[in-house]
């Protein structure tokens, strides 16, 4: 009831002072766990309350329309919280879990260390040079498709729809996508089209969450919407080609100079290769693609796990991935058509560069507001991974506290190298 009454003289206090109607006040328990009524942050007067849900910091709230932090305050704490609700304790369960939880509950853990904040810094830095050094790749790749004429240069995408993924958790995100979704659905509906498939296209920065996004997607379409899902990776494709050009250089040794991938790269061997694949329904009537040429007959669900990831494979890759950008590409849009109007529900995740080409109104773009939050995300994944194989199985969560600062400080001075 106090909790009641306090949130009533919070937002009369909003009333007198006029402020927006979609701004609300902070309310403290009891037991000084943080409770809120809205999403959006209001405080209403300068003074300065503790906020005891770990770590113990002082926040100087101000009245105005956003929430103005001191420095000292733990603002990534306050960011990294779902609902502001007060994080679990680092149980040997939960570490196991690795997912938004573990994450969240391990950065809160460190809100207040130098170290985590050296650790996040680095792995931030290296995930956006990775996605800068990634981004350039393919562009290049799509400059070669454009000037061998395989794709469209004056092509024009439809709007990407921007989703701040910051203080959400995978269920919150995927709900702000499904609006959309949803909502295109029903027109669909409305104008008499039966066909119930889609496609959702899904981009954003490495540690944003589009792998865990596309997994809630998918989970909700099926089991909410009872939609037929399929996630689609161009992965796979690239990985077809490169099986049929390393198999090309087996077969020519001469010609390839004993190996040499990128001897097997002309354009007409490139046609022939693409048209070595096929995609359609196959086994017990579902969809996959078919690598049919130069002695190989395989379906790629049946050996994406095997002769998919085989080293010939695997090591030229990136060679044949650069001047295959358009071919695969096409492929894929092709393949991504067919099941939509299928009925099925498609869910395509990648880079801007490569599912531009694939048609749909449904793409989103997921960004942090706060780009601090990639690094810990990173960093608190990496710290996870390396408690668990170091713990036993039920460890305490003193234990796992104690290998958690031991798996921090070696990372720090690994980064540091």
């Amino acid at each position: 009831m106090r909790f009641l009454q306090a949130a009533t003289i919070l937002q009369s206090t909003a009333s007198l002072l006029r402020l927006p109607p979609t701004t609300l006040a902070f309310v403290l328990s009891p037991s000084k766990q943080l409770l809120h009524t809205s999403s959006s942050i209001i405080a209403i007067s300068r003074q300065k309350y503790p906020f005891v849900s770990p770590p113990q910091k002082l926040v100087s709230i101000t009245t105005t329309t956003t929430t103005q932090l001191q420095e000292t305050s733990p603002k990534s704490y306050f960011s990294s919280l779902t609902n502001f609700s007060p994080m679990p304790d680092l149980t040997y369960p939960l570490l196991t879990a690795q997912n938004a939880t573990t994450t969240n509950t391990i950065i809160n853990h460190y809100a207040t260390s130098s170290e985590f904040t050296t650790l996040s810094t680095f792995e931030g830095s290296s995930i956006l040079q990775r996605d800068e050094e990634d981004a350039s790749k393919l562009q290049k790749g799509i400059d070669i498709a454009k000037a061998k004429g395989v794709i469209d240069p004056n092509f024009v995408p439809e709007e990407y729809i921007t989703v701040d993924v910051l203080g959400k958790n995978p269920e919150e995100v995927a709900e702000d996508i499904l609006l959309k979704v949803r909502a295109e659905d029903s027109s669909s509906s409305n104008n008499n089209n039966n066909n119930k498939g889609g496609v959702v296209v899904l981009c954003g920065l490495s540690g944003t969450g589009k792998g865990t996004t596309v997994a809630t997607l998918k989970h909700k379409l099926e089991s909410d919407d009872g939609k037929q899902v399929v996630c689609w990776s161009n992965g796979n494709i690239f990985r077809s080609v490169t099986l049929l050009a390393a198999t090309w250089c087996e077969q020519h040794p001469e010609e390839s100079n004993g190996g040499d991938i990128t001897k097997a790269l002309t354009k007409d061997n490139l046609a022939s290769f693409v048209n070595m694949l096929t995609f359609g329904k196959f086994k017990d009537g579902k969809y996959d693609t078919r690598i049919c040429g130069l002695g190989l007959d395989y379906l790629v669900s049946e050996v994406q796990n095997t002769e998919l990831k085989a080293p010939k494979v695997s090591k030229n890759i990136p060679t044949v991935a650069e001047v295959t950008q358009g071919e695969v590409i096409l492929f894929a849009a092709e393949a991504i058509r067919q099941m939509g109007e299928d009925g099925i529900f498609v869910l395509l995740e990648g880079r801007e560069q490569t599912v531009n080409y694939v048609r749909t109104p449904l793409r989103f773009t997921l960004t942090l507001s706060d780009m601090s939050l990639i690094g810990k995300r990173r960093a608190a994944q990496r710290l996870a991974a390396g408690v668990l194989g170091e713990v036993k199985e039920g460890a305490s969560v003193e234990e796992i506290e104690v290998a958690l600062d031991g798996q921090l400080a070696k990372m720090v001075k690994e980064a540091s190298t």
